[in-house]
């Protein structure tokens, strides 16, 4: 069964994941709009910056997080002079990490979904003068929906099943930074394989439904 630990480990993973799927797509659909609709050179520049955690090791961008955020690092020095303390081994840490490793999950989804929806509905829309952000509201959330609900499902499950980025910024602090990858991690270490067994379970089942729903309600999605 589950043990204190254990339950706080899922919590603070819930946690962890509904704010970084929250900010990403806050945070990452003005960039795919962008990237949907801009003809500038630096298009290919911030498309591959955004693609790089689909290839890079998780450990490389914890590490260089790390490093980053540290009391020797720019974003350190400024988080210590905008009075904030340091990143590392916090669950703001944990935050930061997990938005930049998924990222793509998120951002690519609403990027084809906006490419998908084509220039016709928003010249209609503005030759009835409706303004962007009404056009936005009105014509390309509605057409976008299926991109939007792909993009927080794999965003989601994917700061679920992460290990290498949050292993690398948080550390290993219950209540604080234990993630439910961490705690597994950390039964098999000390060979407790039936602790290990239900938190894996459970995760399994969690990342099976998520996809199940995905699939099933919608279909016609493109994942990238």
């Amino acid at each position: 069964m589950l043990s204190a630990d254990d339950w706080g480990a899922v919590w603070l993973t819930l946690k962890l994941a509904t704010t970084v799927t929250v900010l990403l797509l806050l945070l990452g659909t003005p960039v795919a709009w962008w990237l949907a609709h801009t003809r500038s050179r630096a298009r290919s520049v911030v498309g591959a910056v955004v693609a790089l955690p689909l290839v890079l090791p998780p450990s490389v961008l914890g590490f260089y997080l790390l490093i980053a955020t540290g009391p020797d690092g720019p974003l350190g020095y400024l988080t210590q002079w905008l009075g904030l303390g340091l990143l590392p081994f916090t669950f703001s840490g944990l935050v930061i990490g997990s938005l930049l490793y998924s990222m793509p999950f998120v951002i690519q989804p609403l990027q084809n979904a906006f490419e998908a929806i084509g220039p016709r509905p928003l010249e209609v829309a503005a030759t009835l003068r409706a303004s962007p952000l009404d056009t936005f509201f009105s014509v390309v959330l509605p057409l976008a929906r299926p991109g939007f609900i792909t993009a927080a499902t794999l965003g989601f499950a994917h700061t679920v099943g992460e290990f290498g980025v949050v292993m690398m910024i948080g550390g290993n602090i219950p209540q604080q930074t234990r993630v439910v990858a961490v705690q597994i991690y950390g039964h098999v270490e000390a060979i407790e394989y039936a602790q290990a067994h239900w938190l894996s379970g459970g995760m399994l089942v969690i990342s099976f439904i998520a996809l199940f729903l995905l699939y099933r309600f919608n279909p016609t999605r493109r994942t990238w």
